[in-house]
């Protein structure tokens, strides 16, 4: 359903240009969930960000059911069925839930704004009225933004890294909000993730490193590795005990 063929991306700084993605080929299906991980800097949020169009490729092609939309906007994404959230989710002071749930949906129906917050665990009564300000914790911004995506029926929605900033009681019910909207919705997730209850909900494990998809596993798979490598790095410990805690295994 959208296909990434050869998506290479080369970004400029003061200095110089740096090669960010290298060749990456990658296909997701409609109504799959994908989690990205690997390790910090290798690739995952300019893979999420070119999806996006919040960088346009050096090389290589994007396409949406059939469609070429390599060249296309944001906003012209947006409008074929593209949703980003990103790691810190905007407060609106002065624009209530309610308001923003219609401005996302194009319309102002108030019982699937309220099919829509239970979907993310919230009761309508208590948040359709309320601004979004200060007194939104982390966890509800995150739950809103998801929200407000599943309002424009998606066809693909990236979350970048939702997990961050929330605690343990809002993770527990952030990925409850992903499982309910996997279930009920034809929406293709694509999240970015390191948290093993994220990558449990994956139908595709997708690990980026050095700007290159290195692997596409599935979800046991990917986590009974990792385990299998945790239990035989037996000079982990001895690190430890000789107080080399940050000593890396071979």
């Amino acid at each position: 359903m959208l296909e990434l063929k050869s998506i290479s991306l080369t970004l400029a700084d003061e200095k110089n240009e740096v090669q960010i993605l290298k060749d990456i080929d990658l296909k997701l299906e409609a109504k799959k969930t994908y989690v990205m991980t690997g390790p910090n800097g290798g690739g995952k949020s300019s893979i999420a960000k070119t999806i996006m169009g919040i960088y346009q490729p050096t090389a290589g092609q994007i396409l949406l059911n059939g469609e070429d939309i390599t060249s296309k906007s944001i906003s012209e994404r947006a409008r074929l069925g593209i949703g980003y959230a990103f790691q810190q989710p905007p407060r609106y002071k002065g624009l209530t839930v309610t308001e923003l749930l219609s401005i996302a949906a194009g319309a102002n129906d108030l019982k699937q704004q309220c099919d829509i917050l239970f979907d993310v665990g919230l009761c309508a009564q208590d948040y359709l009225e309320r601004e979004i300000n200060a007194s939104f914790s982390g966890g509800e911004l995150k739950r809103i933004e998801i929200a407000s995506l599943l309002a424009r029926n998606l066809k693909v929605a990236v979350f970048d890294e939702p997990e961050a900033g929330i605690d343990l009681w809002s993770f527990q019910k952030l990925t409850e909000t992903f499982e309910r909207v996997h279930e009920k919705h034809d929406t293709t997730l694509v999240i970015i993730s390191h948290q093993e209850r994220i990558l449990r909900l994956a139908d595709q494990v997708i690990v980026v490193s050095d700007g290159q998809i290195s692997e596409l596993t599935t979800a046991e798979e990917f986590l009974s590795e990792i385990e299998r490598i945790d239990l035989n790095c037996r000079c982990r410990d001895d690190c430890i005990k000789g107080e080399m805690a940050n000593a890396e295994c071979n």
